[in-house]
């Protein structure tokens, strides 16, 4: 719990106006240091904040703190948020890059507070497991979404399954993606791909410069999909796999499924939730 510093404030601002004794416990010592801790992008801007922002509030130790303060962009948070996946904290951002989708503004005044009343969005990421031509599997989590993108001239040749059952035999394209809500608005926006509402409980199924079938654009999946990728000719037509930016290359075989096992607590100023921002988006020129 955030101590209340200007309570604090006015509280010892009484007893010294009516001279009456203050005979209230005194904060302890983890109630009177800041439960959050700063990540910062290497930017000059970024820098620049967290310089301002540890002198006024300080911070407490990362490895112990409830709350992560990220200083960056949408890049920084990501990075931010698969260094500490399936750790209980909760993170805020704040905006010191460009796009800044998954922050909120930048402002040094009113931290504590802010935190305080912060809205919760929780993330769940996918999992990847993508098989390679020599027949080792790894295991990826992504965020934002997994893509697949052909790796040489030549187009690749991709066969579908959702639960089980094939849906596309042979899809000729770069590529082919499957994107959380979160991830909607980002990658999968720049291919056409439709942006999904955080509350949806839907995954999009997007292809990247699909050839055949010429008139296919994409699906919007249950979040309990389970999809499969199979990778026809992969040594001819070979095909790299990405999990956010864990990139893995030469498959013949990619998994992809919502982990609902980890969660990402996500802290929003109640003025600019996600769910806004998302909703926002879609009506746009």
């Amino acid at each position: 719990m955030l101590w209340d510093y200007s309570r604090d404030r006015r509280r010892r601002l009484y007893f010294a106006v009516s001279g009456l004794a203050d005979i209230s416990i005194p904060p302890t010592a983890s109630m009177a240091t800041p439960t959050f801790a700063f990540v910062a992008a290497p930017s000059a801007e970024a820098q620049a904040a967290l310089a301002e922002l540890k002198s006024r509030y300080g911070e407490a130790d990362p490895v112990h703190a409830e709350i992560l303060v990220v200083l960056g962009g949408d890049g920084t948070m990501l990075e931010t948020l698969h260094r500490h996946m399936g750790r209980a904290v909760h993170i805020f951002g704040m905006n010191c890059g460009t796009v800044g989708f998954l922050m909120n503004r930048y402002s040094a005044d009113g931290l504590p507070e802010r935190l305080a009343r912060g809205q919760i969005v929780t993330l769940h990421p996918l999992e990847m497991r993508a098989k390679t031509v020599d027949g080792t599997e790894q295991v990826r989590l992504a965020i934002n979404e997994v893509s697949l993108l052909r790796e040489l001239a030549q187009a690749a040749k991709i066969t579908i399954q959702v639960d089980g059952v094939e849906r596309i035999s042979e899809l000729i394209c770069d590529g082919v993606m499957v994107a959380t809500p979160a991830g909607s608005t980002a990658y999968n926006l720049s291919v056409h791909g439709p942006i999904l509402p955080i509350g949806s409980g839907a995954l999009a199924l997007t292809p990247i410069s699909s050839f055949r079938p010429r008139r296919w654009r994409g699906a919007i999946l249950p979040r309990t999909a389970k999809v499969r990728f199979i990778i026809r000719e992969p040594q001819r037509r070979p095909v790299s796999a990405t999990a956010d930016f864990a990139e893995v290359r030469d498959v013949s075989e990619v998994k992809i499924r919502e982990d609902q096992s980890i969660q990402m607590n996500l802290l929003f100023d109640p003025e600019h939730h996600l769910e806004e921002r998302i909703l926002r988006e879609q009506f746009m020129a």
